[in-house]
C-alpha cells in the first residue's frame, strides 16, 4: 500500500494546499440579524453576499470550519449537469418544462462564471470542454440521441468523437468513444469558495464556524453558543444536512464521494493523458471523472461513489485502480492526496429550492454543486428582497421524501448495485 502513496501524503483535499480552512472571526452573536443562513458554502455564502450588499444584516452558521464541507472538497466540474435527461423530461414532463429546466442550467452556468469574472475572483476558472465517455455502444448511441434533442431543442452545441478517435481526447482504450461538449468549465473549488468568504466578510457578514444551529422555530435561531431571532432563515447545508432539521433532512440523500490527486507527473505524461485539457466524465450512473489540475502538473480524479469505504489506505488503493484501468499509463504513479465528502442526492434527482413553514432552503445537487449552489443561492437571495428574477423552474416542483425515511441512506448499497445493474443491462442491449 506504502508504494501508491508519496512520502509527503496527505488524507485532505488537494484544494486545501492553495486554500487552506481559517478559523472565522464571528465576534459576539447579535440578538437579531435580517437574515440568518445555515451553512456557509456556495449556497450561503451567495445568498449572504446578495443580501449584505442590498442592505440587510447576515450572520452565517457553520458546524465546522468555513469551507470544510463540499464547497472545497468538490471536483470543480462546471456545467449543465442533471441526472435526468433532456429526453427524459421531456417525455415526462412535456416540452415547456424541460425546456425551462435546462435553460435555468445553462442560467446557472453562465451566472456563475460571469459572477466570478465581475467579482476578479482568481479561482482558474475556464471553458475547457467536457468529455463524456461512454461505457459501452448503447451509451454511445444513448447520448448522441440526448445531445441530439438538446441541440435541436435548445441550440446547446456537441461533437462525437468515434473509438477510433478517442485518443484525441484521452489516452485510453477503455470507452467506446464518447462526446465532447465545448463550452463546460472548470475552476479551481478551494479559490472560488475563498473569494466567496473574503467579499462575504468585506460585505460585512458575521460568520460563525464551529457553531451548529439545533433548531429554527418562528424566527428564533438557536445555536450552541447562543440564541437569535432573524426576518429570513435559509438553509443551504446540502449533504450536510443535520437531523435536528427533521423536514429537510428527510428530503435529501446523503453520501460519501471520494476524490485523489497523483503527484506531479512530467509534462509531456500528463499532456497525453489529457491532450485536450478537458474535464471527463464517464456515461455510467455512478460515474467515474477526471481532470487535470489547474495549478500544477497533476491529474484529479475521483468515482466509486457511496462504496461505504472509510480508511484512507483502502480509498487510495479503490481509487488508484479505476485510474489504472482508465489511464494506464499512469498505472505506476503515486498519489498524493486521497479525501471524501458528503453529496447529496433527492428521491426524484432534482435540485430544489423554495421555502417550506417559512424557511428558505436549496439543496439537493446530485453532482451539479458548484453552478447550481451559486446560482439556488442568489435566487434565494432575490426571493427574500422581493425581486421577480428571483423565481426559477426548479421552485415548481414538490420536494418528495419516502415514508419512515429519517436521513439515513440505509437503501444506499442497494442503489448502487441498481445502477450499475442498470448500465449493465443497457451495454448488454447493444
Amino acid at each position: 500500500m506504502k508504494d501508491l502513496l508519496t512520502t509527503d501524503f496527505r488524507n485532505a483535499p488537494y484544494w486545501w494546499d492553495a486554500a487552506p480552512l481559517a478559523e472565522s472571526a464571528g465576534g459576539a452573536l447579535a440578538p437579531s440579524y435580517d437574515a440568518v443562513i445555515v451553512g456557509s458554502g456556495y449556497t450561503g455564502l451567495r445568498a449572504a453576499l446578495t443580501l449584505a450588499r442590498a442592505g440587510r444584516s447576515v450572520a452565517v452558521f457553520d458546524n465546522e470550519l468555513p469551507g470544510h464541507g463540499a464547497s472545497r472538497r468538490n471536483a470543480g466540474f462546471l456545467g449543465r449537469t442533471l441526472k435526468k435527461s433532456y429526453i427524459e423530461l421531456k417525455a415526462a414532463k412535456g416540452a415547456a418544462y424541460a425546456t425551462a429546466i435546462y435553460r435555468d442550467l445553462s442560467m446557472a452556468y453562465e451566472s456563475t462564471l460571469a459572477f466570478i469574472a465581475e467579482e476578479g475572483i482568481d479561482c482558474h476558472a475556464v471553458r475547457c470542454g467536457r468529455l463524456i465517455a461512454a461505457t459501452s455502444a448503447a451509451h454511445y448511441a444513448g447520448l448522441e440521441r440526448e445531445l441530439a434533442g438538446m441541440k435541436a431543442d435548445l441550440g446547446l452545441p456537441y461533437s462525437m468523437v468515434p473509438r477510433a478517435r478517442l485518443r484525441e481526447e484521452m489516452a485510453t482504450d477503455l470507452y467506446e468513444g464518447g462526446a465532447v461538449i465545448p463550452d463546460l468549465g472548470s475552476l479551481h473549488p478551494g479559490l472560488y469558495h475563498r473569494g466567496l468568504m473574503e467579499r462575504a466578510l468585506s460585505a460585512g457578514i458575521t460568520i460563525f464556524g464551529n457553531c451548529e444551529v439545533t433548531a429554527i422555530a418562528q424566527g428564533r435561531v438557536a445555536t450552541t453558543t447562543g440564541e437569535t431571532r432573524a426576518r429570513d432563515v435559509v438553509v443551504a447545508t446540502n449533504g450536510y444536512t443535520p437531523k435536528s432539521l427533521r423536514w429537510h433532512a428527510r428530503r435529501v440523500i446523503p453520501f460519501v464521494g471520494y476524490m485523489a490527486a497523483t503527484e506531479p507527473l512530467p509534462p509531456a505524461l500528463l499532456e497525453k493523458q489529457l491532450p485536450q485539457r478537458r474535464t471527463v466524465i464517464d456515461s455510467n450512473l455512478n460515474i467515474d471523472f477526471f481532470r487535470p489540475a489547474p495549478d500544477s502538473p497533476r491529474l484529479l480524479f475521483g468515482g466509486a461513489t457511496a462504496n461505504g469505504l472509510k480508511d484512507p489506505a483502502a480509498i487510495a488503493a479503490l481509487l488508484h485502480g479505476r485510474l489504472a484501468r482508465a489511464l494506464p499509463d499512469l498505472a505506476d504513479v503515486k498519489l498524493s492526496h486521497v479525501w471524501t465528502g458528503q453529496c447529496a442526492g433527492t428521491f426524484d434527482m432534482m435540485p430544489h429550492i423554495g421555502c417550506h413553514d417559512g424557511i428558505w432552503y436549496g439543496m439537493g445537487y446530485n453532482f451539479a454543486g458548484v453552478p447550481m449552489g451559486s446560482f439556488f443561492g442568489l435566487k434565494i437571495a432575490q426571493k427574500i428582497l422581493g425581486l421577480p428574477e428571483g423565481t426559477t423552474a426548479f421552485e415548481a416542483t414538490e420536494f418528495p421524501t419516502l415514508p419512515f425515511y429519517r436521513g439515513d441512506p440505509w437503501f444506499l448499497p442497494i442503489a448502487m448495485r441498481y445502477f450499475a445493474w442498470k448500465d449493465a443491462r443497457l451495454a448488454r442491449s447493444a
